[in-house]
């Protein structure tokens, strides 16, 4: 008989309160509860559970979540081993997200591409190898306003405020060290998924996202007003030149020093 195979990861969250955890395992795990919420993707294989939603059944392709508190356990399908992905958020970390007390999530599997699509997004941002990057945060607010928006037990407010205006002038004033995402839901009175959502619908792109670009145009016009490489980096907000560069290549498929050099010739 070969020996159980149980293969574990455990990374850190984009802020305190969060934690993500990868496994492979045909481990049976006895019954427990977590004091946080939990969402994640099976990515292979399959599992049965006991939970306090009643039995389910989780294949690969499926979202699936835990609620705090909630027993449950997990037993591989066949004993086969099974691939998933895992994000565990403190109760006040989903509160000041989603902006509520108190929520349940109704159903421990989903069938659901989009938030699928979204988690994966979320978790492929947080790699094992590169850890959380500056869009985590955001996206982590993202996926769990979808999360409580499409299956917990309370509605949420939706809301747009004038206050979104104050919040992009916020970012474009510090754009070398813009105010935090809870700095800025304080400041627009909304939870951080209200503002997140409500930004990205009135401005086109989610606040660091937008900032993001504002910071690519600053760049490009300091760049063409003749500032060096390091210096249009520096006051744009990037932390170096590298940075700059990535962003450039990202965004517009060329380097600022291509983008400098075409700015020489028109001169």
């Amino acid at each position: 008989m070969s020996p159980p195979l149980h293969r574990c990861v455990v990374l850190n969250g984009p802020v305190s309160g969060v934690h993500a955890v990868h496994m492979h395992s045909n481990r049976a795990f006895d019954r427990h509860c977590h004091d946080s919420f939990g969402f994640g993707l099976m990515d292979a294989g399959g599992q049965v559970s006991a939970s306090g939603r009643g039995p389910v059944e989780s294949l690969a392709g499926n979202v699936i979540t835990t609620n705090p508190g909630e027993i449950h356990d997990g037993v591989p399908l066949q004993r086969r081993p099974r691939c998933w992905r895992m994000v565990y958020v403190s109760t006040q970390l989903m509160a000041d997200a989603v902006g509520l007390d108190t929520v349940e999530l109704t159903r421990p599997v989903l069938e659901d591409a989009e938030l699928r699509q979204t988690v994966d997004a979320l978790l492929r941002h947080w790699a094992p190898t590169q850890g959380p990057d500056s869009g985590a945060e955001e996206m982590l607010t993202h996926t769990l306003g979808m999360l409580v928006q499409r299956y917990g037990n309370r509605a949420l407010p939706d809301v747009l405020p004038s206050t979104l205006c104050a919040v992009r002038e916020s970012l474009l004033d510090q754009m070398d060290a813009p105010p935090s995402l809870e700095a800025l839901s304080k400041l627009a009175g909304l939870s951080r998924f209200q503002l997140v959502r409500q930004f990205a619908r009135t401005f086109g792109l989610p606040p660091f996202a937008w900032l993001q670009q504002q910071r690519l145009h600053r760049a490009q016009a300091r760049i063409a007003k003749g500032y060096s490489l390091t210096e249009s980096a520096l006051s744009c907000g990037f932390a170096d030149q590298s940075h700059m560069t990535r962003a450039f290549q990202r965004f517009l498929g060329y380097t600022p020093g291509m983008w400098q050099h075409a700015q020489h010739r028109l001169q």
